[in-house]
């Protein structure tokens, strides 16, 4: 006689749960994948403006240098002006005394002068009214090259201001 089991069901029970197994050897592959082509994706390259296009300045500017050590010197930008070093102090004073409204001003700082210094000074000088202000550059063309292999000192061109 056949056996009768008692339930009316099979001994199997359904399973209720999701197989995961697929999804992680998937994860894993792509994972894999992801870390042997991210060193080779170059990143995103950042246009600077070059400096060898900064226009000329049509007027002589007023020139706010700034040395290493921090000392600040104004002189306008003519032949024979010597720099007139002042404190920081009376900068903004003697910047609105010296300038028209046509008059741009530069800053020249040395290359040594962190960057913190020369933003504040920019800073100091549009908040209290001075708004043609740029900043001086050296322009590398064919003959400022030759002339710094020939040991010639070059002549630092200004920057044209914002207006």
């Amino acid at each position: 006689m056949p056996s009768v089991r008692s339930g009316g069901r099979s001994g199997r029970r359904m399973k209720a749960d999701i197989n995961v197994v697929p999804y992680i050897d998937v994860m894993l592959v792509l994972l894999v994948i992801f870390m042997v082509t991210a060193p080779l994706i170059t990143p995103g390259l950042i246009n600077l403006p070059s400096v060898g296009q900064a226009s000329d300045v049509p007027v002589k500017p007023l020139e706010v240098q700034i040395s290493q050590n921090g000392d600040i010197a104004l002189r306008m930008r003519e032949p024979g002006a010597n720099p007139e070093t002042i404190g920081r102090s009376e900068l903004v004073s003697q910047v609105r005394a010296r300038i028209t409204a046509d008059t741009p001003v530069v800053i020249a700082a040395d290359g040594k002068v962190p960057y913190e210094s020369v933003v504040k000074v920019m800073d100091e000088l549009r908040t209290n009214g001075v708004t043609r202000l740029g900043l001086l550059v050296d322009q590398q063309s064919s003959t400022g090259a030759a002339a710094a292999a020939a040991g010639q000192p070059q002549r630092p061109a200004p920057a044209a201001p914002k207006r």
